[in-house]
Order: structure tokens, then sequence, then C-alpha cells
């Protein structure tokens, strides 16, 4: 039929079914991006602030609520209590936060950046980490006394900083450090490198490096006990999801994590 037409209406009628034919291409292309963008998922990022030393518990967790929570994904921002507790109080976009201290977490409750009253969770105590061939033949506290011993403590402004300097004190004992770290897997470091002689750092951190130091209790250890308290932030951007994770924390599954990596219950 179209043959038959004179040429002029031939290619008015070409060129007005081509357009009509890129019209209707387009508008299944918009149906199909509608389709897909209603049916997936837009994905959500919970951010914790945690004490260095709850890296491997943390972590953990952390994989353990994205498989419960298909689509949101779990950042940390690991490090020092008091370094994490200023970066809160000075607007850094966060949902839980996680201390090694009361003192650390008063920061953030004192400007009121908690949701709440935070809870303690674990508590965690000291020990001396050395080199696995301890070259310094460190045996006691007291031990660390010698200035020809190389010995790392955390900042006293870190949790693990203040634990040492009470647990130094219970024992009249004075130690002069060649260096304080900004958190404690910074000093377990060092003695990890065979930089230092020892290192007064939690136990928990001394267990996740197994193989690579050693560990000396000290009696002395049991009057410088830090409590771990955890809140969700007021201004969490994921307060929902905040609240779950800290749940998760606080439930059988997360002591049971914490516990196994030389936590104590609180």
């Amino acid at each position: 039929m179209i043959e038959r037409l004179p040429r002029p209406f031939r290619v008015l009628l070409a060129a007005t079914l081509g357009a009509s034919l890129t019209l209707a291409a387009g508008c299944g292309s918009t149906d199909d991006d509608k389709s897909s963008g209603s049916s997936g998922k837009s994905g959500k990022t919970l951010f914790v602030f945690a004490a260095a030393s709850l890296t491997e518990t943390f972590t953990s967790l952390g994989k353990t609520f994205e498989t419960a929570h298909p689509g949101v994904k779990v950042k940390f921002n690991f490090g020092g209590s008091s370094a994490l507790a200023q970066q809160i109080t000075q607007g850094a976009p966060a949902d839980v936060f996680a201390a090694a201290s009361p003192a650390t977490m008063k920061t953030v409750t004192d400007a009121k950046d908690a949701s709440g009253t935070p809870t303690t969770f674990v508590r965690n105590r000291l020990e001396i980490a050395v080199p696995p061939s301890n070259p310094g033949k460190v045996k006691t506290l007291k031990d660390l006394t010698d200035p020809k011993l190389k010995v790392v403590e955390c900042a006293p402004e870190v949790p693990c900083g203040a634990a040492a300097i009470k647990a130094l004190a219970a024992a009249n004992l004075k130690v002069k450090p060649v260096s304080q770290e900004q958190d404690v897997k910074a000093a377990l470091t060092k003695v990890q490198l065979n930089e230092a002689d020892a290192a007064l750092v939690y136990r928990t951190d001394v267990k996740s490096a197994a193989g690579k130091v050693t560990g000396i209790d000290f009696p002395e250890a049991a009057k410088a006990i830090n409590d771990y308290p955890i809140a969700t932030l007021a201004k969490a951007p994921q307060a929902d999801l905040a609240g779950q994770f800290v749940q998760l924390v606080l439930s059988a599954q997360g002591k049971s994590v914490l516990t196994q990596a030389g936590f104590e219950s609180p």
C-alpha cells in the first residue's frame, strides 16, 4: 500500500512512523527505570565510633549486623576514646559511640550529644605486653621501673593511659615511658615491632595479637579496671539502626563475642 502512494506522502508517513517508534521506545525505557528504582533498596550507612580496643569484636558484630539488615553498611571509626569524643562534640556524623571509659563518654553526655543514658556493656583490665622472647626479662609491674627498659604507655588522656597511671599509683611505682601513644593499638604495635621491651595495654589486645606478643598479668591491674559505656547519639543520622546495633552489642550474642575476646561482664 505504501509503495502505491505518491513519493511526498511516503516520506511524510515514514517520518511519522519513525517518530512514533522513538517515542514508544523512550516511554518503555522510562517505565523500566521507574520499575527498577522502586524495586531496589536504597543503601544506608551506620557510623559507629568505638574505642580501638574494640576493633576485632565490633568488626565481627558489624558483619553480623549487616547480614541481618540487607542493604545496610556499618562503617567504624576506631581510635582513642578521648579523640573520638572530641570529634563527636565537634559535629562529626556518628550514630553510636562506644568508649573505653566513663570519663570519655562524659565528654559526649555533657555536650548533650548522647541520646539517653549510656549503658556499660563490658569491662577491661591491663596486662603487660612483651615480645615473645621477652628480652627485658619482665615478670612484674615493678620491673618496668628499670630505666634500661623501653616501656610504652598510652597517653594520660586515653583510657588505657589513665588506667596505667592508676595501676602504677596503686603499686606506688613510677615508670618513665619512652613514648605515650594515642590509642592502645599503637602502644601494642611498638612491642610487636620490637621497638619497645614492654607496653601497658589491655588484656583483650594481648589476646588479639596472640603469638606476636606475650601477656603478663599483674595484681595491681584489678585496681584499674575500665568500664566500657555505649550510647546512641542525639544527632544520629540513622537513629533506628543505631538503637538496633546497641541492642546487638547488649544481647547474648554480643556478650558472647566480647567475652570470648577477653572482655569481662560488668
